[in-house]
């Protein structure tokens, strides 16, 4: 679809026929439509995940300000929605998604903690953050937390562990809180082609998990269907088009979209 980027990440569809994609290297956030072209939107140093809300404004995690941002509706600024949890500086907020309650979840890994940054929250955890901005703690047992998605019907949570190279699968409850945590799947090929990343899931149920080489898809009962090969390493992707049948994939400096035969899951749609 398009290429040049530096590393390419959180992409996002609009119904408009673009596609927003954050560039970590680049520091950038564009809109890049279907002939290629590009449009520069807001400049901030290495952002990451994005989402939209149910209100079809864009959130997008930003590491280096460490904190979980909402654009604005022309996208040349955004606001900072929340950036420390007990009074502590976030680490590198990462990826983020809708939750079926209307709350945002995130996750917050060291792995894009700034040089020269100091850690000040003592774990590496997963989020909560609701409409009047609060922030809870979900979990603190991924030691480097990355791609989240709900279930389609909103009973459970994915969340991808870069360094584990696993999924875990956790029971999602309507207060908003989760348990009984257990390894879903595992992504460890042995090599060092890729590890989990972004996840997106389709209606059926079955996980689309960046991993090794490409997009490593994954039934609801845990079974390792095939995987996608992607011309770069990717690290995320987003559904889109028609009946969100296509999936548009940020791999390293290119984005590239792909018609399934499936149709995807989007909860803000």
């Amino acid at each position: 679809m398009a290429t040049g980027f530096g590393f390419t990440e959180g992409p996002v569809w609009d119904k408009s026929d673009f596609v927003w994609v954050s560039d970590e290297e680049l520091n950038k956030i564009f809109r890049v439509f279907p002939d290629g072209h590009r449009e520069e939107m807001v400049a901030l140093v290495d952002p990451d995940g994005s989402t939209y809300d149910h209100d079809h404004r864009l959130i997008s995690t930003a590491s280096a300000l460490r904190a979980v941002i909402r654009l604005s509706q022309d996208g040349k600024s955004y606001t900072v929605l929340a950036d420390r949890f007990e009074g502590k500086k976030f680490n590198s907020p990462n990826d983020v998604v809708l939750g079926p309650d209307g709350a945002l979840y995130f996750t917050d890994p060291t792995l894009d903690l700034q040089k020269g940054e100091k850690q000040e929250t003592p774990f590496q955890g997963v989020y909560r953050l609701d409409a009047t901005g609060k922030v809870t703690l979900l979990t603190k047992d991924l030691t480097q937390p990355n791609g989240l998605a709900f279930s389609p019907d909103g009973k459970h949570l994915y969340i991808d562990d870069s360094e584990k190279k696993n999924i875990r699968v956790y029971d999602f409850h309507p207060d908003g809180t989760i348990s009984n945590g257990r390894i879903f799947g595992s992504e460890d090929d042995g090599t060092k082609d890729g590890v989990p990343d972004g996840i997106r899931v389709d209606q059926k149920g079955n996980l689309f998990v960046v991993g090794p080489r490409g997009i490593w898809v994954w039934s609801p009962t845990g079974e390792h269907l095939g995987t996608i090969e992607v011309p770069e390493q990717p690290a995320n992707l987003s559904w889109g088009g028609a009946n969100n049948s296509v999936l548009y994939i940020t791999a390293t400096t290119s984005v590239y979209k792909l018609p399934t035969t499936t149709r995807g899951f989007v909860p803000y749609d």
